[in-house]
C-alpha cells in the first residue's frame, strides 16, 4: 500500500483524483492551501514525513492568470518556491513526485502542436512562475518524477472553469461573443486525473521527464462554448470575436495544441476525443438528459 499525497485538492485536478481513488487500496492525504502550504518548506517536510509518504501529486498552482501579473509573489512562492520544495524533498526521500504544469509556458506562436522540447517563452508572470517551478524541479532531478504539462482544464468539480460559466451565460444571456482565435484542446479533468493514476505505477525514470497531456482533438474557445450550448441545451447564440475585441491583463496564447505522442507511447495510455469527454463531464454534472 502507497501513501500517497495530493496537494491542490480542492482544485479540479485534485478534486477528480479524490473522487477517482475513493476506492483505492493505496492510502490518500488530500491537502488544500489552509492545511497545507506548500511554500511553508518546514511545514511540509514534517507533514511529509510523519505520513510516511511515497508519492506526491502536486496539483497545487496559483492559476489566477490576470491577477499573477499584480500578484506575482504570490504566484512564485506557490508554483516556483512550492515546487523547487517538493522536488528537493521527493529526492531527499526517494519520493515519487507527479508535478502538473501549463500551456502557457510557450509563447502561443507556434505552427504545429508543441512536444517536449519545444523552446519555452512564457508571455506573463503565470507562465513564468509555472517554468520557473519545471526548471526547479528539473535541476533538482529527483528520481521517478515527472511534468505533466496540459491545457483548458475543466470540470463538473470547482465554479470557475469555462465549461460552468458557459452554461451559466447561456441561461442568462441570449447572445455571446467568444474568442474564434485562440486554438487549443480542452482537458477533462477526470481523464487527466485517470492518467495520472495510471502512470504512478509504471514510474522508473532516472531523470526527471516531461510530457504533455489534453484530450484529442483541436478546436478554438468559440468551437467548444458552440458545442457546450449545443450539449447542454442553451439557446444562446455564439458569436466569434477576436482576442483584440475581449483585451486581458496577461495575454493569452493563441496557440496552444500539446503532442501527447510521448505520454501516450511510454505508458500506454488511450486519450479520449474533446467532444467524448465533453459529453461525460456534461452527463455526471445533470446537463445531459
Amino acid at each position: 500500500m502507497l501513501n500517497i499525497l495530493v496537494t491542490g485538492a480542492s482544485g479540479q485536478v485534485g478534486s477528480e483524483i479524490r473522487f477517482l481513488a475513493s476506492s483505492s487500496k493505496d492510502k490518500y492525504f488530500f491537502t488544500d492551501r489552509q492545511s497545507l502550504d506548500i511554500s511553508d518548506k518546514e511545514a511540509l517536510e514534517h507533514y511529509i514525513s510523519t505520513h510516511n509518504i511515497h508519492v506526491i501529486l502536486n496539483c497545487s498552482a496559483y492559476t489566477a492568470v490576470d491577477k499573477a501579473e499584480e500578484a506575482q509573489e504570490e504566484a512564485y512562492s506557490v508554483n516556483h518556491l512550492g515546487v523547487q520544495y517538493l522536488a528537493q524533498i521527493a529526492k531527499d526521500k526517494n519520493i515519487k513526485l507527479i508535478h502538473i504544469s501549463t500551456d502557457y509556458v510557450f509563447d502561443g506562436k507556434n505552427y504545429r502542436p508543441y512536444i517536449e522540447d519545444d523552446a519555452v517563452a512564457p508571455q506573463g508572470v503565470y507562465g513564468a512562475s509555472k517554468l520557473a517551478g519545471e526548471n526547479a524541479l528539473r535541476e533538482i532531478n529527483p528520481k521517478q518524477s515527472i511534468i505533466i504539462r496540459t491545457s483548458w482544464v475543466y470540470s463538473s468539480f470547482g465554479a470557475g472553469n469555462f465549461v460552468k460559466t458557459m452554461l451559466r451565460l447561456g441561461t442568462e444571456k441570449e447572445s455571446l461573443g467568444v474568442i474564434f482565435d485562440q486554438v487549443g484542446t480542452p482537458t477533462y479533468a477526470r481523464d487527466l486525473a485517470q492518467a495520472i493514476l495510471d502512470i504512478i505505477p509504471l514510474l522508473d525514470n532516472e531523470d526527471v521527464e516531461i510530457y504533455h497531456y489534453s484530450n484529442e482533438g483541436v478546436l478554438s474557445w468559440y468551437d467548444f462554448a458552440k458545442e457546450i450550448m449545443r450539449m447542454g441545451k442553451r439557446e444562446c447564440a455564439i458569436n466569434p470575436i477576436e482576442s483584440k475585441a475581449y483585451p486581458t491583463p496577461a495575454s493569452r496564447p493563441h496557440y496552444s495544441l500539446l503532442n501527447k505522442a510521448k505520454i501516450k507511447e511510454h505508458f500506454h495510455l488511450d486519450i479520449p476525443f474533446w467532444k467524448d469527454s465533453l459529453d461525460a463531464c456534461l452527463k455526471e454534472m445533470g446537463e445531459r438528459k
